[in-house]
């Protein structure tokens, strides 16, 4: 039964609710999470984890004056819930649904849009400024992860938010873990303050003194403060926090809604940045998550009783699995080889590789600009770094790819997981750009296998290649497996036909050589002759091949997943448009963000699918217009 749950109607009634019922709409809120997910699938460790944290700051905020900004994001499944969102959750992260992010769009107690992590303080920062500015009075909070203070950007605004004269609350969610479990120096330093009772405990008895004397205690407490950073730093060495300017409070426990809006209501009278350290566990009340957190960061419909997945059985091999397999084949052969992620060893298929060889492994944490300049270092040094990579966490470290790495012609693989469409996290995952962004690098090789062979081979020509960068790039989901007659060598800069007819030839870049493989059975049957190419190198791209084209062919379709603007079939059309020979058509997404839903839905939505990419064709080779070459459309 659901029945303090059912109260919730829209923001703020939950300040209608009687502090004994906190608890039981705790439990209520947890009961929902997990049945919803259960039939949806999305984040839900990181969503157990933070339920009375979220109640908390609804009891201390009004909504939609009051701001906060959750970092990463995903935990936002009980603020939605809180304002009155509730009946969103039949359709979470599907097509025309809920997002499992927070979305502007949704509501106006959603105040950006996010995704990736380490962002929360600097925009928090940015809000208090436009409230002080124009004299607005409000809270602003800073929900951050402290496997997110890994991310640099967490500290350079840290650095800014000391010198703020006005109120802002940051609250580090200390879950020990981000995706994995986090590594480095802040994770050391946070253990050691969970850890550390001494402080604590004395810090609990002086307020329990002071709270027996009246009149005079809470007058004492501004004389003993010098008194107080002195015991901090007596019993937690450094106190980073208080260090930079920053008033520290905690930790105190996450899953205590009284102690919390204690600390949030004392924390918003100061006229400072304040952060509030709250411990907190993933996953709590469900016990599968409990046991395995990491498992159960993004899942897929599961069955409540034991957390197995619904459907369950032989899973299909994937790029990443491909990835996995290959690059613990290559270390073998090559001391050389390490490894580097930036928080996702399992993600990115990396975890065999680090079990096999932790000396050549390295999480970096939630540090992709680090990563980059890390492994330029190493390949500077003798080494041969691959960074395994999500195509949209990659964007983070655009200038450290060009500066540190392409400047230098660095031979730094990078393993471009989840390129293209990716489904159901929305417009801040997709990974739709980097082939626009990578394109526009000086000695930047991009490459894009067709199958499971393909995968393989790349990896290892990369690993051969030594003048320069190269990123490799696959999708997300089941490999292609066909095709397994074409194993023609690796060649830098070279293509492969497929099948080489004449009139119409379609370009396809890595996964969209088995769409195009649909493509041309149907366009044959309307009596078309059709060619294939698997473009194989996207930069450079073949300029021979290119040349022999127009000998027998009229119409040539470029076919990538990712935009049109910048992208491989834009580069073609400018190739060609010297000559004129040819018309050019791109098949690829607009030059927009891409909302959630499932990757085959999508590309029926935007025609990127056989028979999208179909109708479009048959429109142009069929219709009154003339083919114009060298156009791109």
């Amino acid at each position: 039964m659901e029945e303090l749950l059912d109260q919730i109607k829209k923001a703020n009634d939950i300040k209608k609710m009687a502090p004994k019922d906190y608890n039981a709409l705790a439990r209520q809120i947890r009961c929902f999470l997990v049945r919803h997910i259960s039939h949806t699938g999305g984040h839900l460790s990181s969503n157990l984890g933070v339920v009375e944290l979220t109640m908390a700051l609804h009891l201390c905020c009004d909504f939609p004056n009051d701001r906060i900004i959750w970092d990463v994001g995903h935990q936002c499944y009980t603020h939605k819930i809180l304002t009155g969102r509730k009946d969103g959750f039949e359709n979470l992260r599907r097509f025309g649904g809920m997002s499992g992010f927070p979305k502007r769009a949704e509501s106006d107690c959603d105040v950006l849009d996010t995704g990736h992590s380490s962002t929360s303080i600097g925009a928090a920062l940015g809000l208090a400024k436009a409230r002080d500015i124009q004299k607005e009075s409000r809270k602003i909070v800073a929900v951050i992860g402290d496997g997110a203070l890994s991310g640099g950007m967490a500290y350079e605004a840290l650095n800014n938010a000391a010198r703020l004269k006005s109120n802002m609350i940051i609250v580090l969610n200390d879950n020990q873990m981000s995706i994995s479990r986090n590594v480095g120096g802040m994770s050391n330093y946070l253990g050691k303050i969970r850890t550390n009772t001494n402080y604590t405990g004395l810090k609990e008895d002086v307020e329990k003194i002071l709270q027996r004397m009246p009149f005079i205690g809470n007058s004492l407490t501004g004389h003993i403060r010098s008194v107080k950073d002195l015991v901090k730093r007596i019993f937690i060495p450094g106190m980073l926090f208080e260090d930079m300017g920053i008033t520290y409070i905690g930790p105190i426990d996450g899953h205590d809604i009284g102690q919390m809006v204690t600390a949030f209501r004392s924390a918003s009278k100061l006229q400072k940045a304040v952060l509030v350290h709250v411990i907190t566990q993933k996953g709590k009340g469900y016990l599968p998550a409990m046991k395995d957190p990491s498992a159960f960061h993004g899942v897929a419909p599961f069955r409540v009783k034991d957390g197995v997945e619904r459907n369950a059985g032989s899973s299909p091999l994937t790029y990443t699995d491909v990835f996995s397999r290959a690059i613990v084949e290559q270390a073998k052969q090559n001391p050389l080889l390490t490894a580097i992620s930036a928080a996702m060893p399992s993600g990115t298929g990396l975890s065999e590789f680090a079990k096999r060889y932790p000396d050549r492994f390295f999480d970096v944490g939630i540090a992709e600009e680090h990563a980059v300049t890390f492994a330029a270092g190493m390949a500077a040094g003798g080494l041969r770094p691959v960074v395994a990579v999500y195509s949209t966490f990659l964007q983070r470290a655009y200038d450290q790819i060009i500066h540190d790495v392409c400047i230098n012609r660095l031979p730094v693989i990078f393993a471009v997981d989840r390129a293209g469409l990716v489904g159901s996290d929305g417009e801040t995952h997709q990974g739709i750009f980097d082939m626009a962004f990578l394109l526009q690098m000086p000695g930047m090789t991009v490459m894009a296998p067709k199958n499971t062979w393909e995968m393989e081979a790349m990896l290892s020509f990369s690993m051969e290649y030594r003048d320069g960068p190269v990123a490799l790039r696959y999708p997300r989901g089941e490999a292609y497996r066909g095709l397994t007659e074409y194993t023609a060598p690796i060649e830098w800069g070279k293509s492969e036909w497929i099948y080489k007819e004449s009139q119409i030839v379609l370009l396809a870049v890595g996964s969209m050589v088995e769409t195009a493989l649909e493509v041309r059975e149907q366009l044959k049957a309307k009596g078309f002759a059709v060619s294939v190419v698997n473009v194989r190198f996207v930069k450079p791209f073949d300029r021979e091949m290119l040349a022999d084209i127009p000998k027998q062919h009229s119409v040539v379709v470029t076919m990538e997943e990712g935009v049109a603007e910048g992208g491989f079939g834009q580069q073609i059309a400018a190739w060609y448009q010297k000559e004129k020979a040819v018309f050019v058509y791109s098949a690829a997404l607009p030059n927009q963000f891409i909302e959630h839903g499932s990757v085959a839905l999508l590309k029926e939505k935007y025609r990127l699918d056989a028979k999208g990419i179909v109708a479009r064709l048959e429109t142009l080779l069929t219709g009154e217009s003339k083919l114009q070459g060298g156009g791109i459309r």
